[in-house]
């Protein structure tokens, strides 16, 4: 059970009580389509990162890197500072960008005992106009006998918002996919609509996945399909742990059976001890063998053209806590998906750079539920604190050192366009082969960095790895750029090989290849 389960409520105004009962008959939710993954591949205009390998057959002296993301100077951009927030704050929801109004949005949570007459835990509202600087507007729908002005608006867990333009309902132009602790007969994992993103109804008549406590989603717009990751706990070798099903909708309506998506191997197990020593000096139990293990505690997402980005929140148990639940620490890191269901996590290291001693973000790690782009900018906006999970502080009010020694901010680590993994080769040079795809467009665009005196140059291949007779290798690539055009010797453009199956071989000497994309 999550920490703050056992007080949360609902907010009577906001969310009133629902009758549960049997769902209607449906047609059959929709489920993730199988990906296209027939071979030749097809990538048609998608940028296609390495991130996964499914679309490298072969690399000689090629390394792969995993780039962290790069924290803003400034973090943490929001801190606990109004009275109704109580002594920490998580992001514990989502931040978009409103097009029609120009600014950023942010739904977080707050942990305020007494603060609001059903529940210590608000979901507060923020808004910015450049996703830096936060305002907190005294828009506060939760009802309150101590603060006649706030801006707490929604008295649930995890508030995954997006804004639908298209629905042509206004009261439903908001939805949320959240987790609803109160009153008991709505407990569960449920669906909200709301027409200005503050004021809030139920939507769903019934769970739509068993229960738990953490839920993230978004609307993804290639399959048409909103997606929801309910954390469903699963025996999995020897322990009931916290892991991660899939469920999908078409209509926001009607959900498909939950599906195990994301779940701790035994790499996760094997490497637990080495997470659990960068965090040492704030555990506040010593370690149990028999029950050190890893889970997952939460999820974000990025949509990419070509693929789904998962950023886990892994939690490492050394120990049961004193007070009940587990203790240990949490870090962020990658993972893919080509289907939603099927995950890879080919690096087993932060992807968000865990804070040093001392700082606000060295303990706990959390993230909105999907990252921003903006510009050619990945933002991903984190909650991080200075303790750990089985800290006596979330357990205990008095003399535990809230607000004084312990408190949760939020942050903002961020990425250049597509750069979370490159395929790398020193100066004496390496090379990368793809599988055989097949591509729309006429022009191919590189995501690359050289050094100096390093370059990039492209072999356009046969299924069978040969030469194309009249495809010379391309012009040299130097230089630091998100998208370097491809230009082969003559002018000639790709166009006559569009549709046809070919390969690329990358010529890599002192380079860093992020990405590649045929473009109209």
């Amino acid at each position: 059970m999550n920490r703050r389960m056992f007080t949360k409520l609902v907010g009577a105004a906001a969310l009133p009580p629902v009758r549960m009962r049997a769902a209607p008959q449906a047609p059959p939710a929709a489920s993730p389509p199988p990906y296209r993954s027939a071979s030749p591949f097809d990538v048609g205009t998608r940028a296609q990162l390495f991130v996964d390998r499914v679309l490298v057959r072969e690399t000689d002296r090629v390394a792969f890197t995993l780039h962290p993301a790069v924290k803003h100077p400034k973090n943490p951009l929001v801190r606990a500072d109004k009275p109704w927030e109580g002594w920490r704050l998580e992001i514990y929801g989502n931040v978009i960008h409103d097009p029609d109004e120009r600014i950023f949005k942010m739904w977080y949570i707050g942990d305020a005992k007494g603060a609001f007459r059903d529940g210590s835990y608000p979901t507060c509202y923020a808004v910015s106009s450049d996703g830096i600087a936060w305002d907190k507007p005294l828009v506060g729908t939760l009802a309150s006998d101590k603060f006649e002005k706030h801006n707490g608006v929604a008295m649930v867990d995890l508030a995954c918002v997006m804004k639908d333009a298209a629905d042509s309902d206004p009261a439903r132009r908001y939805k949320m996919i959240t987790f609803v602790d109160s009153p008991k007969e709505a407990r569960g994992y449920q669906t909200l609509v709301s027409a200005d993103g503050l004021h809030w109804k139920m939507f769903s008549k019934t769970p739509i996945a068993p229960a738990g406590d953490v839920i993230t989603g978004y609307y993804d717009e290639e399959r048409k399909l909103y997606v929801g990751f309910p954390k469903i706990g699963t025996e999995i070798r020897g322990h009931k742990r916290r892991v991660f099903h899939t469920i999908t909708s078409s209509d926001f309506e009607h959900w498909s059976e939950p599906r195990l998506a994301l779940y701790p191997d035994l790499a996760d197990d094997a490497g637990s001890l080495a997470r659990i020593e960068e965090a040492r000096h704030i555990l506040d139990r010593p370690d149990d063998p028999a029950l050190m293990r890893t889970e997952f505690y939460g999820m974000g997402f990025y949509p990419h053209e070509s693929c789904t980005l998962g950023f886990p929140w892994v939690f490492t148990i050394n120990n049961n806590a004193r007070y009940g639940n587990h203790e240990g620490p949490f870090e962020l890191q990658l993972a893919v998906s080509r289907d939603l269901v099927e995950w890879e996590r080919p690096f087993r290291i932060p992807a968000v750079p865990r804070g040093r001693r001392g700082e606000w973000d060295e303990g706990l790690f959390v993230t909105q539920s999907r990252a921003l782009r903006v510009g050619d900018e990945i933002r991903l906006y984190y909650g991080g604190s200075n303790y750990t999970h089985g800290t006596p502080c979330l357990y205990r009010d008095e003399g535990t050192g809230r607000l004084t020694k312990y408190t949760g901010s939020i942050g903002l680590a961020t990425w250049k366009l597509d750069r979370f993994v490159s395929a790398d080769a020193g100066s004496e040079g390496g090379t990368l082969t793809t599988v055989p795809l097949v591509f729309t467009g006429s022009l191919l665009e590189l995501n690359a960095a050289t050094g100096r005196g390093g370059r990039v140059v492209v072999e356009v291949l046969d299924p069978a790895s040969r030469r194309i007779e009249g495809f010379a290798p391309s012009e040299p690539i130097a230089g630091d750029s998100l998208r370097h055009a491809v230009r082969w010797p003559g002018g000639r453009g790709l166009e006559t090989l569009a549709g046809k199956p070919v390969s690329l071989r990358f010529q890599l000497k002192d380079a860093a290849l992020f990405a590649f994309g045929f473009r109209r």
